[in-house]
C-alpha cells in the first residue's frame, strides 16, 4: 500500500491507522515508490502550503511512480484545508476512479449530505477556517473545485450488500467521482471494502477515519489503539506547539502544572529578532507561540519556530504538535524516515527515528484539554521533576 499525506501528522495519523508494518518517508516520494511486502508506505509530501501546481505536481509524481497493483490512499485534511482542489484532481489522473470520504468519526466529523458537520454543525458555519486566509467551503464537492462529483447518501452507504459497489460503479460510469456521506466508522468500513472490491485501479481519497477502515480491511489484527512507546527517559523532553488552535493554552497550562517549563514566545519577537532556544535542563520543557498573528504570517512563524527551537532539539525526545511544525523541526534535524510504534490516542502518533529517539506528532486542531499531559505522561511514567532554568530559556 502507499498513502500520501500532505503534512507530517497527517502521515503519521495514517501509518497508525492502516495497522501495518509502517514506514513514513518526508518527501519529496522517490522513483520508484514502492513498499516492501505486507508493508504499508507513507509520504509526506509537504504540500499543504504549496501553490495550488507545484502540490499536484508532487502528488502526480508519486503516484505515477507507484508500481501496478498498489493500493493507493490519499489522505486529507478532515475540515478540507489545504491544496484540496488541485491535490484531488492529480490524484484522480490515470486512475479508474476515486472514491471519496471525508468523515472522521473519532473527533466528531461528519458528512451528511455532502457537507462536513463538526459536532452536527456545518463546518462554513464553524470557527474552524479561523486561521486560514479564505472562507470555509460549503461543502466537499464546493472544496473538490473542477473535480466532477456525484454524492453517495448515507442510505446507500448503509444500503444491501453489492448496493454501494454498484452506485460507485455507476458514478465512475458517467466519469463521476464518488463523495460518501458517513457518520459512523462502520460506513466508513461498507465504503473502504465497496471501493476496493472495483479493483487495484480505484484509489481512495479520504481522511484518517478511512485510513483506519482500510486498515481494519486489509491490516494485520491488532488492537485499534497500539501501545505507546516508554521513550528514553534519560533525554530531555521538548514539546514544541506550533498550532493556534485556542485550546492549545489550555493543553500547556496542564505540562506546566505538572512542573514542566514553559518558554512563550511573542509572535513580534520570532518575527523581528529570533533567537536560538537554549538546550534545555528541564526534564520536559514546552515552547508555545503566543500572540496574535495574521493568517498570511503562519508560516514565517513557524519556519522562525522551527530555528529557535533547532540547537535544542539535537538532543531531545519530541512532542511536535500542527503538521507544519512538526516538518520544519525535523527538516532541520535531518530526519527524513520514521518508523510508527504507538498512539497515545487518536492523531497522537509515536514514532522512532534511525538514532533511537522518539517523536510525537499530532495535528494542531486534536485533543482535549489533557492531550499534551497524556501524550507525555506516556513518553515519561514518571514523575516529572522541574529543574528551574533561565527565565526566557533562549539564549542570546
Amino acid at each position: 500500500m502507499l498513502a500520501l499525506a500532505d503534512d507530517l501528522s497527517g502521515a503519521a495519523e495514517t501509518a497508525v491507522a492502516l495497522r501495518s508494518p509502517a514506514r513514513i518517508l518526508l518527501g519529496p516520494a522517490p522513483e520508484p515508490v514502492a513498499a516492501e511486502p505486507g508493508e504499508a508506505l507513507v509520504v509526506d509530501l509537504d504540500s499543504r502550503q504549496l501553490p495550488g501546481a507545484k502540490a499536484a505536481r508532487a502528488v502526480r509524481d508519486a503516484t505515477h511512480a507507484a508500481p501496478a497493483g498498489t493500493v493507493l490512499f490519499k489522505k486529507i485534511d478532515s475540515l478540507l484545508r489545504g491544496n484540496l482542489a488541485a491535490e484531488a484532481a492529480a490524484y484522480a489522473q490515470d486512475g479508474a476512479g476515486v472514491v471519496i470520504a471525508t468523515a472522521l468519526p473519532a473527533a466528531r466529523r461528519t458528512v451528511l449530505g455532502g457537507v462536513v458537520r463538526l459536532d452536527g454543525t456545518p463546518l462554513h458555519e464553524t470557527d474552524a477556517w479561523r486561521a486560514e486566509t479564505r472562507p470555509a467551503p460549503l461543502s466537499v464537492a464546493d472544496a473538490l473545485g473542477d473535480l466532477s462529483s456525484a454524492p453517495v447518501p448515507l442510505t446507500v452507504v448503509r444500503g444491501a450488500p453489492g448496493a454501494l459497489r454498484e452506485a460507485l460503479r455507476a458514478r465512475f460510469a458517467h466519469d463521476r467521482h464518488p463523495v460518501c456521506d458517513a457518520e459512523t466508522e462502520a460506513d466508513l468500513d461498507a465504503i473502504a471494502a465497496a471501493a476496493l472490491e472495483l479493483g487495484p485501479g480505484v484509489r481512495l481519497l479520504g481522511t484518517g477515519g478511512l485510513a483506519g477502515a482500510l486498515g481494519r480491511l486489509l491490516g494485520t489484527p491488532v488492537p485499534a489503539r497500539l501501545a505507546p512507546y516508554a521513550g528514553d527517559s534519560v533525554r530531555p523532553l521538548l514539546v514544541v506547539v506550533g498550532t493556534a488552535e485556542p485550546s492549545a493554552r489550555g493543553q500547556v497550562a496542564h505540562l506546566v502544572a505538572d512542573g514542566a517549563h514553559h518558554v512563550a514566545l511573542g509572535t513580534r519577537e520570532l518575527l523581528r529578532s529570533p533567537r536560538r532556544l537554549a538546550p534545555p535542563v528541564a526534564p520536559v520543557t514546552v515552547v508555545r507561540i503566543t500572540g496574535a498573528a495574521s493568517p498570511a504570517l503562519a508560516r514565517r512563524l513557524v519556519a522562525a519556530l522551527a530555528d529557535t527551537v533547532a540547537d535544542a532539539a539535537q538532543g531531545c525526545d519530541l512532542v511536535l504538535t500542527g503538521g507544519e511544525t512538526a516538518r520544519r523541526v525535523l527538516d532541520g534535524l535531518r530526519i527524513t524516515d520514521l518508523r510508527p510504534v504507538g498512539q497515545v490516542h487518536h492523531g497522537a502518533v509515536v514514532s522512532r527515528t534511525p538514532d533511537g529517539r522518539s517523536v510525537v506528532t499530532r495535528p494542531g486542531s486534536y485533543g482535549e484539554a489533557d492531550s499534551l499531559r497524556r501524550i507525555v505522561r506516556a513518553l515519561r511514567p514518571a514523575p516529572v521533576q522541574h529543574v528551574p532554568t533561565d527565565p526566557t530559556g533562549v539564549a542570546p
